[in-house]
Order: C-alpha cells, then sequence, then structure tokens
C-alpha cells in the first residue's frame, strides 16, 4: 500500500496502462507537459520529463487547441486500433465536441452494427467550487447519461481513479470520466501495481441502518461529515457511492432502501434531469413499497456557477445540507 493522491493515481493508471500496452496513447492540449493530470498535477514515480522520455512523442501527443480535433481524432485513432487516453482539461470544454461525440463516437458501433469498436477514454475535470465562474463550472454528466453507446465514472477516491480509470482503458467502448478539482488533492493508501475496479459496482462507504444516502463525486466526503454528525444523533447512516453512473448499480441501492426505508441523493450537479432525479425514479418505481418517507435530494439549484466565492460555496450539497435532509427523513412518519 503507498499513500497517493487523486490525481496521482490517474497518472499512475495512465503509466501502467501504457507500458501494459504499446497501443495507449495520450492525446490533447499541452499534454506533453501534463501527463499525469489535467491542468498540471500529480506526480507519480517518475516526473514528467521521465514520462514523455519512457513513451515517446509518438504516444504522447499535443494537439491544436480545438476539442473537435481531439475528439474527433481519438474516435478514428480507436477505430483503427489504438486506445486513446483524451485530456480534455476542463468538463465544460466537452460542449465544442458535442457533435463528435453525439453523433460519432456513442453512436458509430451501433451505426456499424457492432463491426467498429471505440476503446477511448476521455478525461475532463470539474472546476466548481473554485471561482471559475459560470464558463468553467459545469458538472455535464447527466446530459450526458441521455445518450447511449457512453460509459460514465465519476470516481470520487484516488482508489476510484486508478481502479475504474484502468478498466475504463481496458474497455472497448467510450468512457466519460469526470473528475472533480476539488478531489485532486485527496491522499488515501492504495493497492500497489495494477488493480482494476469494474464498471457498474457501487461502493458502500459506510453501512448503516436507518437512511440510504447515494453520494455522487465531492457528495461523498461531505456525506460522510454528515454520517459522522448524526451519528451523535444517534441516526446510522449508510452511504453508497455509485462510482459510476453509465453503467448504474441499482441492485446496490435497492437492497439499501429494502433495509433503511429512506433514501437522500446528494448530487452536485443540477437539480432537474439530473442524475439524483434518475436514482430517485428508480427507486420509486421498484421500491417504493419499501419507503417509509418521501425520497429527498440535495443537489445544486438550477442556476448558472456565480463567480463571487461565497455565493457559489452556497449551491453544492455540503455536511449541513445532508444532515438536514437526513434528519428530515427520519422525522417523517411511515404512512402504510
Amino acid at each position: 500500500m503507498t499513500v497517493t493522491s487523486y490525481l496521482g493515481a490517474i497518472g499512475a493508471a495512465q503509466r501502467e496502462a501504457m507500458e501494459a500496452d504499446e497501443r495507449v496513447i495520450i492525446i490533447g492540449e499541452d499534454v506533453e507537459a501534463n501527463v499525469y493530470g489535467t491542468m498540471g498535477g500529480g506526480k507519480s514515480r517518475a516526473d514528467k520529463g521521465d514520462f514523455l522520455q519512457m513513451f515517446g512523442a509518438n504516444r504522447i501527443r499535443n494537439t491544436p487547441i480545438s476539442e473537435e480535433v481531439m475528439v474527433g481524432a481519438a474516435a478514428g485513432a480507436a477505430m483503427t486500433g489504438l486506445r486513446p487516453i483524451v485530456d480534455l482539461s476542463y468538463s465544460t470544454f466537452l460542449y465544442m465536441a458535442m457533435d463528435q461525440f453525439i453523433n460519432q463516437v456513442a453512436k458509430s458501433r451501433y451505426m456499424f452494427g457492432g463491426q467498429a469498436s471505440l476503446p477511448v477514454v476521455f478525461r475532463s475535470a470539474m472546476f466548481y467550487g473554485l471561482s471559475t465562474a459560470a464558463h468553467h463550472s459545469d458538472r455535464p454528466y447527466p446530459m450526458f447519461m441521455n445518450m447511449p453507446g457512453l460509459k460514465i465514472m465519476v470516481p470520487a477516491s484516488p482508489t476510484d481513479a486508478k481502479g475504474l480509470l484502468r478498466s475504463a482503458i481496458d474497455m472497448d467502448d467510450p468512457v466519460l470520466s469526470f473528475e472533480a478539482c476539488l478531489l485532486w488533492g485527496m491522499k488515501e493508501d492504495i493497492q500497489d501495481g495494477e488493480f482494476r475496479i469494474p464498471f457498474g459496482v457501487a461502493r458502500t462507504v459506510r453501512a448503516g441502518t436507518d437512511v440510504t444516502v447515494v453520494a455522487i463525486s465531492t457528495a461523498v466526503p461531505a456525506a460522510m461529515q454528515a454520517a459522522q454528525k448524526l451519528e451523535a444523533d444517534g441516526i446510522s447512516v449508510e452511504i453508497i457511492d455509485p462510482r459510476t453512473l453509465v453503467p448504474f448499480h441499482s441492485e446496490a441501492v435497492l437492497n439499501s432502501v429494502a433495509k433503511t426505508g429512506r433514501l437522500v441523493v446528494a448530487d452536485p450537479a443540477n437539480r432537474t434531469c439530473g442524475a439524483a432525479a434518475e436514482i430517485s425514479a428508480i427507486v420509486a418505481e421498484q421500491a417504493f413499497d419499501c419507503l417509509k418517507a418521501p425520497i429527498i435530494r440535495v443537489t445544486t439549484p438550477d442556476t448558472h456557477v456565480p463567480f463571487s466565492p461565497a455565493i457559489e460555496k452556497q449551491l453544492y450539497p455540503n455536511a449541513t445540507t445532508i444532515a438536514d435532509a437526513v434528519r428530515k427523513a427520519v422525522a417523517t412518519k411511515p404512512k402504510h
């Protein structure tokens, strides 16, 4: 076990994948100077210069500052046998390549009758919570959940960042990885060497009996803080981290709700048509008889992100808002 940061775990996963398979390449804006993580962080065992020297400019390629070029080139490279990792920097930059994502990357396997595969990973950082204002602060994974053909990972720990990324690189389908910059400095002991975490397998972060909290991305550590506070009040919280939103491990959530009878979904994305809404719908459709209280969503409101640090900080789910939602769920008396 080695203490590793979130970004360091991503760098290690990329290095190990490139060592194991010469078809794995990294492309993106300024990646020659930034091979360990979006916007330049997270050293692993080798420094950045050694990484470039190790694999060479043919496998670590800078691209023009054009997301259409990055995504289109990666799709073509993937269909001809390479396994690209694309560093798209800010998650809002994905919008510039929506035609490539939706009409080419997501649909090509279907349109070619299964004759084409697209083993490509698109990495992007969600820069919310750092006063980067409306153009750089989106959490756009819900809109991509609506497009068949794309797999989506939202790692909330260094272990998950490494294990999920290694699985993503091995896949023959396109994967979008949404990595919260607020987690970059998180450190934990992670397993040495290569390991993989399968997609579609949720993690029970904390076992509990009174309320299920499904938490996404930065809502996971916030939910942990809330659960610790609530424990002093005699409230036992079970926390489920889906880890991947497509595929989504609905059985883990349904089994937890069957035990606790209550559900709170904490998601830093916007409320309308979001991941929290979909998770709530799954439980309402398949586990309604288990519910002792209405489902509660703790999300970011449907508004653009302001530049003001003081105003922005209030938008996202935090330990206080999650704890308040749990208390409300517990206080509701069953009607059946």
